[in-house]
């Protein structure tokens, strides 16, 4: 017998659970289809249902869509029972809901702030929370891989906001990371640079001079395109393998060499 035909004879039940967050379209869908065809099961949650209904039904089995507004009081301990409910476990969460806002610092109300910091900041630390007592209590070496940005490292006007959200989740990763060890979770970061999506190509095509403004990103980023959501769901396939089983504390840039100017 081959050690390939050994593989081949995992059980459903032990194929490890890996839950994405924000991940009914762009990165979020494209991290689904990568831990899926990496042979994790996977549940995609959001707020449409439209779309992860959608979704769902592309994916097929191993997959299950839970909608969720991580806002509202205790969505993060809610949807993490469903997930062990639905499976069995949870081996790996991808920490992926966020909402952008751009602006100018001195013009962002208490409302702009509060709503930020709520989705991006507030929400995935109790998804985190939530996750990691599921790993605990079920006796599961677990990894966590926060979504943050490379704009959690660098500075942009008129991103400020945006950037204290992800801010904050960065360092949340290099402390939880110490703090979880004990229990065998892994905690790291993914820090896309600018990326298509269809919100991207959304926002492009608003512009009354797309071809410029593309050569001017271009250029600005040392591999000299922008990212696809294809070269962030590597990254996150990787840290969530166990070939990073080593690997904990740590934030990845998939930016193309812009923070390495």
């Amino acid at each position: 017998m081959t050690s390939r035909s050994v593989r081949n004879d995992v059980s459903e039940d032990d194929k490890r659970v890996a839950l994405i967050s924000g991940s009914t379209s762009g990165i979020g869908a494209e991290l689904a289809r990568k831990l899926l065809s990496d042979g994790l099961r996977v549940v995609i949650s959001g707020r449409s249902q439209e779309r992860g209904e959608a979704l769902q039904s592309e994916l097929g089995d191993g997959s299950a869509f839970v909608p969720a507004d991580l806002t509202a009081d205790g969505a993060a301990d809610a949807l993490v029972s469903k997930v062990v409910e639905r499976f069995g476990r949870l081996d790996v969460l991808v920490n992926n809901a966020a909402i952008d806002y751009t602006g100018p610092l001195l013009s962002a109300t208490a409302h702009d702030i509060r709503t930020t910091l709520e989705t991006n900041t507030v929400a995935a630390i109790l998804l985190l929370q939530a996750s990691a007592r599921s790993m605990v209590d079920i006796g599961n070496a677990g990894s966590i891989i926060n979504i943050t940005s490379r704009l959690a490292s660098a500075g942009v006007p008129g991103l400020a906001i945006y950037t204290a959200s992800k801010g904050a989740l960065l360092s949340l990763t290099r402390t939880a990371a110490v703090e979880l060890a004990e229990h065998g979770i892994r905690v790291n970061a993914v820090a896309p640079g600018l990326t298509r999506t269809p919100l991207y190509d959304e926002w492009m095509a608003g512009l009354p001079d797309t071809e410029e403004v593309a050569r001017a990103q271009a250029a600005a980023i040392p591999l000299g395109r922008i990212a696809e959501s294809a070269d962030v769901a590597a990254a996150v396939s990787f840290l969530a393998s166990p070939g990073a089983s080593y690997i904990t504390g740590v934030s990845l840039p998939v930016d193309g060499g812009f923070l390495a100017k």
